[in-house]
């Protein structure tokens, strides 16, 4: 299957991929440039905004962003004049100096959930921490720990099951758990995928209308479908080797998108790493849900 390139964009992280049905537009990050990307079907323009920090996670808020960042989660509007400001609305309480946020979304309900890392990944430092954020004056509280570099958060389609990964080489584990929909709690833990099985780390995800999980295979240049009992059913390559986030999206929401992180050093062999691509997987995703704290 062919993966076309919507955007060169060359982002060094890009994540959160995130389609918008009323603008028909894909919003996605760059993590450490702190930008806020958006791709619009109708004429391909692209147009970015600036953040004041690192800009992990997004989830649509109405009109704004309810985004995980570095300091906190913050609510976030864009600007005509390029700015992406807003109110924080939690402070985090991170376990060491020189975390941020990295994967999250909302769950069916509307509740925000985001993971916390270590930047310095080769640290392999266990002070990761999921996070869910209702809205409010409550502090932010962590409702699971002992991650490396949590990532791959998806809800199935009835939201009664969560998926959640780590993506560093000492573990490569894909977790699902059953979920209480009232409380908003995960619960029973246990092994989705253990992805040493399986070529690339596990990275950023999306699950289809099927109740299927797509989990990108980092450093592989591949984004796999695991069925409901963890099977592996298919996986498609993308043109670079660090493919980091996907999500369903289009006017059928038959399109998967998959963001990409463009590494240092010679890239003679992966020259659109970095970029935006399109792949046609044969099925539907999800609507994003909003944020209703």
């Amino acid at each position: 299957m062919h993966a076309e390139l919507i955007v060169d964009a060359r982002n060094a992280t890009g994540e959160s991929p995130v389609w918008h049905p009323q603008e028909q537009a894909l919003y996605w990050v760059d993590i450490p440039a702190g930008r806020l990307h958006r791709w619009r079907l109708r004429d391909g323009a692209s147009h970015s905004w600036q953040a004041g920090e690192m800009l992990a996670c997004i989830a649509r808020c109405g009109d704004d962003w309810i985004a995980g960042m570095q300091s906190g989660i913050f609510r976030l509007q864009a600007d005509d004049q390029g700015g992406l400001t807003g109110p924080r609305l939690a402070e985090v309480r991170h376990a060491r100096p020189e975390m941020r946020f990295n994967d999250g979304r909302c769950d069916r309900q509307g509740r925000f959930w985001a993971g916390t890392m270590l930047l310095d990944m080769g640290a392999a430092a266990r002070v990761g921490a999921l996070y869910r954020f209702d809205g409010g004056n409550d502090p932010l509280q962590i409702r699971l720990d002992g991650f490396i570099v949590p990532n791959g958060l998806a809800f199935s389609p009835d939201g009664t099951r969560m998926y959640l990964s780590d993506s560093h080489p000492d573990v490569q584990a894909i977790w699902a758990f059953d979920y209480d929909i009232d409380s908003g709690t995960p619960y029973n833990r246990r092994l989705f995928v253990d992805m040493h099985e399986y070529p690339g780390r596990p990275d950023g995800a999306a699950v289809d209308e099927d109740g299927c999980y797509w989990i990108c295979g980092n450093d592989a240049g591949l984004v796999h479908r695991f069925t409901p009992d963890g099977r592996l059913d298919r996986s498609l390559a993308v043109p670079v080797k660090k493919p980091a986030m996907c999500a369903f999206g289009g006017p059928g929401l038959d399109t998967l998108f998959v963001t990409s992180i463009r590494p240092g050093g010679d890239l003679s062999d992966q020259p659109l790493a970095g970029g935006v691509f399109a792949l046609r997987p044969g099925v539907k995703g999800l609507e994003e849900p909003l944020f209703r704290g």
